[in-house]
């Protein structure tokens, strides 16, 4: 049976948890791995994640691509580093507060980590992210639930799908943008197309449908919707475990 001292640990997570020093070898030329993925991030907050490059970041830093090799050893290393890298920490626990207000605070916070930087949710997740921001993410999740009855493994099937849905709603979120559109009257191209007789339940939907107003944020709106809902299920679980 193979031991955590038989483990083999990517290259990445060395990285990023302090157990391989990059840079080590060849003359010193003011050059660190902070610098490199602090570029990286600029270049994809900026032209998204198909721009990051090794050459590129080293164009931006004033270095040869080559010399980036001695702190990220491929591609692959540093968008696994930037997985964890960008979404940083999560917000402090605050002592004694209800579950319920934690994972909130938890899950919007995430939620806002992913809209400053969306080309993070391009970057491959082959593996489970276990750099030291995503844990502490994690960890942060399971705290707000210590004080619960339900047991250790449900209570991280419980975070998880709470991740799920903060990233699936940031995915959908970014991918409908309005001012692109075709249908600058939608209400009015709606009304032609839609018969009434063959969808009277999509019409009376639509007939007090809220989102007319350009000064709300109808997106955040429709997260925070979903997030209480998802946190109505979660209050009725828990509940469960205390009878």
């Amino acid at each position: 049976m193979a031991t955590p001292g038989d483990a083999a640990i990517p290259k990445s997570l060395a990285l990023l948890w302090g157990l391989d020093a990059a840079g080590e070898r060849g003359p010193k030329r003011g050059l660190s791995l902070d610098q490199i993925l602090d570029a990286a991030i600029e270049i994809g907050d900026a032209e998204g994640l198909a721009a990051i490059s090794m050459g590129r970041i080293a164009k931006q830093l004033g270095f040869t691509a080559m010399s980036l090799y001695r702190y990220v050893d491929s591609k692959k290393t540093l968008f696994d580093m930037l997985l964890d890298r960008v979404i940083g920490l999560p917000p402090e626990t605050v002592p004694g507060a209800p579950w319920r207000d934690s994972l909130r605070r938890w899950a919007l916070a995430e939620y806002e980590s992913i809209e400053k930087h969306p080309w993070w949710l391009d970057l491959a997740m082959n593996d489970p992210p276990m750099g030291p921001n995503n844990m502490a993410w994690l960890e942060a999740g399971l705290a707000a639930l210590a004080e619960t009855e339900v047991p250790p493994p449900i209570r991280m099937q419980l975070v998880m799908n709470l991740t799920f849905y903060v990233m699936g709603r940031a995915r959908v979120g970014r991918s409908i943008n309005p001012d692109e559109g075709e249908n600058e009257d939608f209400d009015a191209v709606l009304a032609r197309l839609i018969d009434p007789q063959r969808f009277p339940h999509v019409v009376a939907a639509f007939a007090r449908w809220p989102y007319d107003d350009d000064e709300i944020d109808w997106q955040k709106l429709d997260f925070d919707f979903g997030l209480e809902r998802t946190l109505d299920g979660y209050e009725s679980f828990i509940r469960s475990f205390e009878t």
